[in-house]
């Protein structure tokens, strides 16, 4: 099967849709997750299509990365790490890379799941969104797809998307499930 190509402007700049403390819905353990704004996708029967707009939302400052990073430091609350969810969180690669290299190197022991609608061989060979990739943990990729929506899923919404053990991918330079 031959991969759609996705080739979209990179914003500079970006909102966020909302940030979750204590959430124990995106990604194993209790995470802190942050929903962006902005998706070229626009998959139908998104559950967040509210989020595809780039305006919608608050923008994202060094407060409130500085919130993200000291929230996941909170040496009293067990958090596993951080999610990031969409809106597309590729398409902020220059902002979100920030992100995801600070928890990597102040908030030691924390993971990090993305959801993306990108498929993995074409973050491996985008350079700018790749180095994001590279700090990730978890990547569930692939556009929702709304007939082969399957509710029994784990952390994902569609039978096409995997959920993707990125370090062992990226060693074995191919798609490495972390579970079925």
């Amino acid at each position: 099967m031959r991969r759609q190509k996705h080739v979209h402007r990179i914003r500079k700049t970006m909102n966020y849709a909302d940030y979750k403390r204590f959430d124990f819905l995106n990604g194993t353990g209790i995470r802190h997750s942050l929903f962006v704004s902005g998706c070229h996708f626009h998959c139908k029967g998104c559950w967040n299509a509210v989020a595809w707009n780039p305006s919608f939302g608050k923008p994202y400052t060094e407060d409130v990365e500085n919130k993200i990073i000291d929230d996941l430091n909170q040496p009293e609350l067990p958090v596993q790490g951080l999610s990031l969810l969409g809106g597309e969180p590729f398409d902020h690669p220059e902002t979100l890379t920030h992100l995801v290299r600070r928890v990597k190197s102040e908030c030691k022991g924390k993971d990090i799941w993305c959801w993306t609608g990108f498929h993995f061989e074409d973050l491996v060979n985008d350079p700018e969104r790749r180095e994001m990739l590279n700090q990730i943990d978890v990547l569930v990729d692939g556009p929702f797809e709304i007939d082969k929506r399957n509710l029994k899923l784990k952390f994902r919404g569609s039978s096409n998307q995997r959920v993707l053990n990125v370090q062992e991918s990226l060693k074995e330079n191919r798609a490495v499930l972390r579970f079925q």
